[in-house]
């Protein structure tokens, strides 16, 4: 199933549990038991064929549903091994510290607001009828130590642009890293038939600025003085990608 498709159901009862899920980011499965009109056998019996078919998974006792998009990829540069790979509900709390690590270095707000929203949702993949986000991460030693957002409208007239985010701790960057992970989401953007990426941030970030012109984004829009950092107003530089 891929990550933007809706997926299919023999049942009404398995469409029901899948959406009860999708609906909720995560949840747990006597909870899940509680509110369906199922007997136990019945329930474990649709639970088992809708984890088989990888719509859901089960973590701890935990569900949430299960996308796949994407293979594991290796690479080195400067004696620096590092892995690109789909964000995994395992990484959600270092996925959180190395957002939180390079937003309080230097200023970028739509990636503060997707940590928010990782926390409200205690989920990292999301994928419902409105909106829909998935992550690659990138890990050093097993550690997530950079990561790629791409915030999926589902809405009709919107489903052909994205928003992406990208950073790296500082202590791993000037080794490909963040370029490796731009082009994981762009590549995935294409191969999905999305035809423009964008990306918004403040005036004031120099370095993220000089990476995306860099790596052939445009400035496409600034709106003055968009937010309040530090008691001052801040202008909003609007990037994009064509695709």
């Amino acid at each position: 199933m891929g990550a933007t498709e809706r997926p299919t159901f023999t049942s009404d009862t398995k469409r029901r549990l899948y959406e009860y899920v999708e609906r909720n980011g995560t949840v747990k499965r006597h909870k899940l038991l509680e509110v369906v009109s199922l007997s136990a056998e019945e329930f474990q019996s649709n639970l088992e064929s809708l984890t088989t078919d990888g719509y859901l998974q089960e973590e701890g006792g935990t569900l949430r549903i299960a996308l796949e998009f994407g293979a594991v990829t290796e690479h080195e540069r400067d004696d620096t091994e590092f892995v690109i790979r789909p964000g995994r509900q395992s990484d959600f709390e270092s996925l959180i510290d190395t957002i939180r690590d390079v937003t309080a270095e230097e200023t970028y707000v739509v990636a503060e607001t997707i940590a928010e929203q990782l926390l409200y949702d205690d989920t990292v993949t999301r994928h419902n009828t409105v909106k829909s986000r998935m992550f690659f991460v990138a890990t050093v030693d097993g550690e997530v130590v950079g990561w790629t957002h791409l915030d999926l409208p589902q809405i009709e007239q919107m489903q052909g642009t994205a928003q992406q985010t990208v950073g790296v701790r500082e202590d791993f960057r000037g080794h490909g890293i963040g370029s490796k992970l731009l082009e994981r989401g762009i590549e995935w953007a294409e191969a999905n038939g999305y035809r423009k990426l964008y990306n918004s941030v403040p005036i004031t970030n120099d370095h993220a600025l000089e990476f995306l012109t860099n790596h052939g984004w445009d400035t496409e829009a600034i709106r003055r003085d968009h937010y309040a950092i530090d008691g001052d107003l801040v202008d909003e530089v609007m990037m994009a990608r064509e695709l």
